[in-house]
């Protein structure tokens, strides 16, 4: 179900708060807390391979890198390792995510498989390009066959505190993607300053109609971390509490091991509950993640750690 977003109330969006001291305890608290048995090791780790925007956003992408990394997103799990574990023989990511004019060659690619094409746009990753040019994009990309849309908000509305501005914009960007795609909002957390940032960025994307808000588009300095995903999945909280409609959540930006992703769950089972963890309100934007999560799935299998290499991504 798409977010039909609601009126911008900005005395909600300015009431947001942060104590970073107590959100980074919290965080820093929840892998020395919170472990997985052992016997649910194995469901944790495909539910991960599950919910992987499978991603490349390089200047040297080409049509042959994208196909590989479909063909990787359509069966990210060798087949004997899967009928190790009687895991689903169809077990696949959450989405192919590329550059907008890619998003053709990974629509023919995915075919029925039931991988999303994702495409970036709005002159992702800075957005530093004028508005008609962004909607243009999201457009084209729509036109393509892209079924999910990330859109990059523009940061000086966020840091010069112009919440109706970045309210607006985000408005639009969700009437360019239409009744039957997915918008996901990257704020660039990185870039944005202060905790109490991200959370009123968060609620003002998701009075707008965002159906993710990400935390980043994987180009900054400091990407996804457990701080700044507490702030966003409490303003996910609060907007269903407020509306009735409970959005989706990307970390993107870093996240590499088996480990780090476990966490990200974890987290968003504590917060939002186990229905967040699903596929369609929950998605982890990664490319190098794969190969550890396979990895560990072979360990549980044979009890032996295999090279990397042995993963390849396509």
């Amino acid at each position: 179900m798409l977010n039909p977003g609601c009126d911008l109330d900005l005395d909600w969006v300015l009431s947001a708060r942060a104590n970073r001291s107590a959100i980074e305890r919290r965080a820093a608290a929840l892998s020395g807390r919170r472990t997985v048995k052992k016997e649910w090791q194995v469901a944790w780790l495909a539910r991960a391979v599950q919910v992987i925007d499978l991603t490349t956003l390089a200047g040297d992408d080409t049509a042959g890198t994208v196909r590989r990394l479909a063909a990787k997103a359509c069966s990210p799990v060798r087949r004997d390792i899967l009928e190790a574990h009687g895991l689903p023989l169809d077990l696949h990511c959450g989405a192919v995510c590329v550059y907008h004019n890619l998003v053709a060659v990974a629509v023919e690619a995915t075919g029925k498989s039931g991988v999303n094409v994702c495409a970036v746009s709005t002159g992702f990753p800075a957005g530093q390009i004028p508005h008609e040019q962004k909607l243009e994009q999201i457009h084209a990309s729509v036109a393509a066959g892209a079924v999910e849309i990330d859109i990059v908000v523009s940061r000086a509305l966020v840091l010069e505190g112009r919440w109706e501005q970045l309210y607006n914009e985000v408005r639009d960007f969700r009437a360019a993607c239409g009744d039957a795609v997915h918008l996901k909002s990257i704020l660039a957390t990185g870039e944005l300053a202060t905790l109490c940032q991200v959370g009123r960025a968060s609620r003002v994307c998701l009075c707008a109609g965002a159906d993710f808000i990400k935390t980043s588009t994987g180009k900054e300095p400091v990407n996804a971390t457990l701080p700044v995903a507490l702030v966003m999945l409490r303003a996910i909280r609060e907007h269903a509490e407020r509306t009735g409609h409970l959005a989706g959540f990307k970390p993107a930006g870093g996240i590499r091991t088996a480990k780090e992703s476990l966490s990200f769950l974890m987290l968003v089972k504590e917060e939002l509950g186990a229905a967040s963890c699903r596929p369609d309100r929950f998605r982890i934007g990664a490319s190098s993640l794969l190969a550890d999560l396979e990895r560990q799935l072979e360990f549980h299998a044979t009890g032996r750690y295999s090279a990397k290499h042995h993963h390849p991504m396509g």
